[in-house]
């Protein structure tokens, strides 16, 4: 091997200036002297040909022209991981000598004044402080001698790692195995060389909690090999890495509490059934995975599944969900609390927000929080209450009667609102005579332009604020809500109109627009809580 080569070169990864690569070829090219490295750079737009030169394929790339040729001492091998700590951190034995004595150097957010630095002891002391280290972007690529990171860094907890030279998992295993209580591990944006076998499980993990391994081109198949060496895990961080077909995790990952898939193309919903009987898990972030529609076949509607049996928090942003029917089976697992769906194609079909917000709350029993925002209870009763309004008179043409013994809605009907029935338990169900002359949901109604006070709140400045009069209390309830960000459950509202010299009408009926108490323009509503 030529000189400034490691023996190990093929398929380790490089650097050379910002750009990084996989070294793919080590040898002669022919027409040329010396020794070249055939790399395959991570952006294509670095390279110039696919491997082959003047006819000979020397190595093959992914992309066309996703390769090139590069003499060795353009070549970053990167360093070893104390090395790159020492660096990071201001420990080096360079600095020692250039600064000498009464350095200052940051560790987290203490500065602490180093008092000899010349002195090996001192260093050690200062290297086993560190318990939380960063040596992102450090060209980090191996493990330096057996047991010096031991030696010096005992302390470590949370190690991040993120976009180095590291090549095999074997090296995280190397750098792992000697910090005894490492707790958080991010090795994100490292293409690497993962086990396709099962092979010896290490105990660098035993204590691990928290792992990040986004963009590191891991398969699924290869996470389930590596999981027997995560007996503590409790969350783990996928995105990014073109996986498309899951497994059932056999005995691996009981521990796991937080799932991250963002980013993958996964494509199908059904394959979240291989990893429904994660018993623990608490959250699972999908966004951006290309599915288009969720279920639980298991469960009758108005039935909870056994899937997801611990399921509070489920991300399914920037999908391609088109049918409400999606939104419905959500209602069937038996712990979801929060729910992010925005940028799906299903909320393209109410123009209007509010009534969007409304929807979903209406379908979703156990649903507090929505798209990031606290659902308050007055907020779901108005929306439980609007969705059986809106509802009623398909409900009716569907067989259904406010007489339990002719109540017999179509099973069409059921599946578009399978909550439709309890809320009718919830609140009665609606009359004829209070469906008749219903208004659209729209904001083509008359605006009233009202002044929002809050009389017993005088550090809160009133709002002026347009709004339909077809507008029903609880609706504008739901909107001071949000807007005022007032705790608590219960609003009371009144208006003052200068018609009324000063006297307060109190809106006292949730169900009622506000066009029914003769509100106008320029009139002002009094919050109170």
């Amino acid at each position: 091997m030529a000189a400034g080569v490691p023996p190990d070169a093929l398929g380790r990864r490089v650097a050379c200036g910002t750009d990084c690569g996989t070294v793919r070829y080590v040898g002669s090219v022919s027409g040329t002297a010396g020794i070249w490295l055939g790399v395959e750079w991570d952006d294509p737009q670095r390279g110039k040909h696919d491997g082959s030169y003047e006819g000979t394929q020397y190595f093959k790339c992914r992309h066309p022209k996703g390769g090139s040729f590069i003499r060795p001492n353009k070549a970053n091998f990167g360093v070893d991981f104390l090395t790159a700590v020492k660096d990071r951190y201001g420990l080096n034995d360079k600095q020692d000598s250039q600064y000498g004595t009464g350095n200052a150097v940051v560790f987290g957010t203490k500065t602490v004044e180093f008092v000899g630095m010349d002195s090996v002891a001192e260093q050690q002391r200062q290297l086993n402080k560190l318990v939380d280290i960063s040596v992102r972007e450090c060209a980090v690529s191996h493990a330096g001698q057996e047991e010096e990171i031991s030696r010096t860094c005992a302390n470590m907890r949370h190690i991040n790692l993120s976009k180095n030279l590291i090549s095999s998992w074997e090296t995280i295993i190397a750098i792992a195995s000697q910090v005894q209580n490492l707790e958080t591990l991010n090795v994100s944006e490292n293409k690497m060389r993962f086990p396709s076998t099962s092979t010896f499980t290490s105990s660098a993990f035993q204590n691990l909690k928290i792992l990040a391994l986004n963009q590191t081109e891991i398969t699924w198949t290869e996470v389930l090999l590596c999981a027997q060496g995560w007996p503590l895990l409790e969350e783990l961080y996928l995105s990014s890495n073109n996986i498309t077909v899951l497994e059932r995790p056999d005995n691996v990952l009981q521990t796991l509490k937080l799932l991250n898939l963002s980013d993958n193309p996964l494509l199908d919903g059904n394959q979240l059934h291989l990893i429904a009987e994660l018993p623990r898990l608490e959250q699972l972030i999908l966004r951006n995975t290309g599915i288009s529609s969720i279920r639980f076949p298991d469960a009758e509607f108005g039935c909870k599944t056994k899937m997801f049996p611990s399921l509070k928090r489920l991300a399914i942003n920037d999908n391609k969900i088109s049918q409400w029917s999606s939104i419905n089976e959500l209602d069937k697992l038996p712990s979801l609390r929060a729910l992010q769906c925005s940028n799906n194609p299903f909320m393209d079909t109410e123009k209007n927000p509010e009534t969007l917000i409304q929807l979903i709350i209406a379908k979703i029993s156990q649903l507090e929080v929505l798209n990031n925002c606290e659902i308050l209870p007055a907020e779901r009763r108005g929306a439980e209450l609007d969705y059986r309004k809106i509802f009623g008179k398909d409900w009716l043409e569907a067989g259904g009667h406010w007489n339990p013994e002719k109540n017999k809605p179509s099973e069409e009907f059921l599946a578009a609102h399978p909550r439709y029935p309890t809320l009718c338990l919830k609140y009665g169900a609606p009359e004829e005579g209070e469906l008749k002359g219903q208004q659209p949901l729209t904001l083509k109604n008359q605006l009233l332009t009202l002044t929002i006070k809050c009389p017993e709140k005088p550090e809160q400045k009133p709002v002026e604020k347009k709004l339909p009069e077809s507008m029903t209390i609880q609706k504008v309830k739901g909107l001071l809500y949000r807007l005022l960000k007032i705790p608590g459950s219960e609003l009371k509202l009144s208006y003052q109109s200068s018609k009324l010299e000063g006297k307060e009408v109190e809106l006292d009926n949730d169900l009622k627009p506000l066009q029914f108490y003769s509100i106008e323009s320029g009139d002002c509503v009094l919050v109170r809580w």
